[in-house]
């Protein structure tokens, strides 16, 4: 049976994609490193992407998680193909280990704007099993997140995120292919999982020293890190010159190495 073909209606203040074209574009940008066979799309609304991704049940299951009850009833209604694999609940709140047995994912959706940033950090903490993620997002977050060191907008979702996923800045998309049209541009960003299985630090410290390291953008990390324990004649190296801005991801190691050594003594 073929996959009905719909159109968005504005709802809850959202834009919702309106070009098929475009959402087919983005279905396709899957690409399934080896092993994924579970796709989860987050806030499909309508179903604009959904329809695309159903085309390829040969490839992969699809399972879509929303938390708009109007939306969940419309796709229950629209797509019986999704029967039981419907999730009306709050991705951002919950364990996708328990949801899906821990086996590899995929994520993928036309991200709201006001939580693309969460859904991220949420990817991260389930970086071990979300091995692609595929999202439209604001313009300038997709920018952020795929900047190199040494760019202005280079941040912490850069740093955290190349950790542990290759970023790759798909294509921008522009205002007039939603409803109602945003005042600012998309972009459509993939993230596959890269080889890095465990970073040579502690990770959770890695994480408190990124973002403490860009707390203040425009010191320097001497004056950033120091409010973690770093005293005066552990800082001398010229590395604490720099600011967060100008570090790789493996420069981040290391600070984080040098900050463990100091608290291990």
């Amino acid at each position: 049976m073929p996959v009905e073909r719909v159109t968005p209606k504005k709802h809850l203040g959202q834009h919702f994609l309106a070009d098929l074209n475009i959402s087919r574009r983005i279905a396709e940008s899957l690409q399934l490193p080896d092993g994924v066979r579970h796709v989860l799309e987050v806030g499909p609304g309508m179903g604009v992407l959904t329809q695309f991704l159903l085309e390829r049940t040969a490839e992969y299951e699809t399972t879509v998680i929303e938390i708009d009850r109007e939306s969940v009833a419309y796709l229950q209604q629209h797509f019986p193909a999704l029967e039981g694999r419907i999730l009306s609940a709050d991705f951002l709140r919950q364990d996708l280990g328990k949801l899906f047995e821990e086996k590899p994912l995929a994520v993928i959706g036309n991200f709201p704007y006001n939580i693309s940033s969460q859904i991220y950090f949420k990817v991260l903490e389930h970086r071990q099993q979300v091995r692609e993620c595929v999202g439209m997002i604001q313009k300038e977050v997709a920018e952020r997140i795929a900047a190199k060191p040494g760019s202005k907008t280079y941040g912490i979702l850069s740093v955290l995120v190349q950790a542990f996923y290759d970023t790759e800045y798909l294509f921008t998309v522009g205002p007039h292919v939603f409803v109602p049209p945003p005042k600012v541009q998309s972009a459509v960003l993939r993230l596959t999982r890269n080889q890095v299985l465990q970073l040579e630090c502690d990770e959770k410290l890695f994480f408190q020293v990124v973002k403490q390291a860009f707390s203040t953008r425009r010191k320097t990390l001497r004056n950033c890190i120091k409010p973690m324990g770093m005293p005066p004649e552990a800082m001398t190296d010229a590395i604490f010159d720099k600011r967060a801005e100008q570090l790789s991801v493996q420069d981040f190691i290391g600070l984080t190495q040098r900050v463990a050594a100091v608290r291990n003594t």
